[in-house]
């Protein structure tokens, strides 16, 4: 199973492996042997209980199942904590209410009674996601590859952890800003790295203390990752 990496805003690289369809299986088939002991129980009990405290104790509880849990216990059914997969955004953060509710909607088109055609999607989609994950941008990783792993300064050659930041003003600019200083570095256009440094010094107030615009912006980036990396 091919492994999944992002590197957040943060600079901080998420590896994350997403789970087979077997293990997706498994998973599902504890939880509705879940459900079913836990309807079972209700069953024996409900006779005492009148027919509305048999559909808010017993039907909405089992419906409502997957994103309850999921939502309470941090992308986690009872049979994805035991497989040990858990539910996340594909950038590697926890999905939000809405997320886990769009994924259980959409359970009526690749859960039972359709469960084959999840299935197929599972198969035929390289992060191993069903429509709802599709849908609700979510994947369903194993748990012991999705680690949060602090990416050190010695992983960047030009940072030694004697570093000593030029303009700490570079801290606030957003990552998006600094993708923008990354592409036109790489475009080696000078007029255009010539316009955009005047326009940082402009934003971030600071007078160039490099030789050239160029090497003003690779000190800009350097500063913001040093103080991106910082905040780990």
């Amino acid at each position: 199973m091919a492994e999944k990496s992002i590197t957040t805003g943060q600079y901080v690289r998420i590896r994350q492996t997403p789970a087979s369809v077997g293990e997706r299986m498994a998973a599902q088939v504890i939880d509705w042997l879940v459900q079913a002991a836990y309807i079972a129980m209700w069953i024996w009990i409900a006779p005492k209980f009148g027919t509305l405290m048999v559909i808010l104790v017993i039907l909405l509880p089992v419906l409502l199942y997957c994103p309850l849990c999921e939502l309470l216990a941090g992308g986690q059914t009872i049979g994805k904590a035991i497989v040990r997969l858990r539910v996340i955004m594909a950038d590697g953060t926890l999905p939000s209410p809405a997320a886990y509710l769009l994924r259980w909607l959409l359970m009526i088109a690749d859960g039972m009674p359709l469960a084959f055609m999840g299935v197929l999607v599972i198969i035929l989609n390289r992060n191993n996601q069903r429509l709802g994950d599709m849908a609700a941008g979510t994947l369903v990783v194993k748990l012991r590859s999705y680690n949060k792993i602090q990416v050190s300064l010695d992983e960047y050659d030009y940072l030694t952890r004697d570093y000593r930041p030029t303009y700490p003003q570079a801290a606030d600019l957003s990552l998006e800003q600094i993708d923008v200083i990354r592409r036109t570095l790489d475009s080696d256009a000078p007029e255009r790295i010539g316009q955009l440094s005047l326009k940082v010094q402009q934003l971030i107030g600071v007078t160039r203390r490099e030789r050239d615009d160029e090497a003003f912006l690779r000190r800009i980036e350097r500063d913001y990752q040093y103080y991106a990396l910082e905040e780990i």
